[in-house]
């Protein structure tokens, strides 16, 4: 079970970074961001579009905590298309972490049991019961978002290659296991029920945001250049976001 955790782990350290960044020994603007933090948290300056481009630097990168880059990044795409909702950030920023590491994105919690296609976690959640069901379903909006947002090339050279199901197919089945996942007494325990139903009811969207980190900073140089420009301008008319 994935619970939003990277925000939380953001503080003083990554504070006096951030600063550093944007002042580079200017005082007065070093004393004008301080006195921001202060009065609106770290929040303040980790919303403000310069950080994100600050901390991407080549320069800078290798020095940015994981934690740091990946909230920035998932945070600033969700408010260039009108995401606001900070919980959400951190979830999904605490999940795109949590994926990457080796496997993790093919089980849930411990067990052992890999799951590499969609249909098959449906298929499991209809034979579980209890916590393990819910732990499937919530998997299943989780697996379907991190391999939509983040491998959108992959799943649109499949549909071309080897007429597998397209981006819509994940979009169905992800927000379906959020919303079931929702419904869970574990989820509510966790304070998880929210932030499910919202995934599922903006789904689409939140895969948009997730397609502009990967193509601009995750695999930018990689893919059929006209079948993602192709994909951007399908999601442009059917979601309402820009191409950047």
């Amino acid at each position: 079970m994935i619970l939003p955790s990277v925000r939380s782990s953001l503080g003083r350290n990554e504070a006096a970074f951030v600063v550093w960044l944007l002042t580079r020994g200017a005082e007065d603007e070093r004393a004008h961001l301080e006195e921001r933090v202060r009065d609106e948290g770290l929040d303040g300056i980790l919303d403000d579009p310069r950080t994100l481009n600050a901390v991407m630097a080549r320069r800078e990168l290798s020095t940015a905590r994981p934690e740091l880059v990946f909230y920035l990044l998932v945070r600033h795409a969700l408010l260039e298309d009108g995401l606001g909702d900070r919980v959400i950030a951190d979830y999904i920023a605490t999940l795109v972490l949590a994926f990457g590491r080796a496997g993790r994105a093919f089980r849930i919690e411990d067990e052992e049991t890999e799951f590499h296609h969609l249909v098959d976690i449906v298929a499991a959640s209809a034979d579980s019961r209890g916590r393990r069901a819910f732990l499937l379903r919530a998997h299943l909006g989780e697996y379907a978002l991190w391999l939509s947002g983040l491998f959108p090339d992959h799943i649109t050279a499949r549909v071309r290659r080897r007429g597998a199901p397209g981006l819509d197919y994940y979009e169905q089945l992800g927000a379906q296991g959020y919303r079931l996942a929702a419904r869970y007494s574990d989820a509510e325990r966790h304070g998880l029920d929210r932030v499910y139903r919202d995934c599922a009811d903006t789904f689409p969207a939140l895969r948009v945001a997730l397609n502009k980190v990967a193509d601009r900073h995750l695999f930018p140089a990689t893919g059929d250049r006209i079948e993602r420009l192709l994909r951007q301008v399908a999601d442009t008319f059917s979601h309402g976001g820009g191409i950047h």
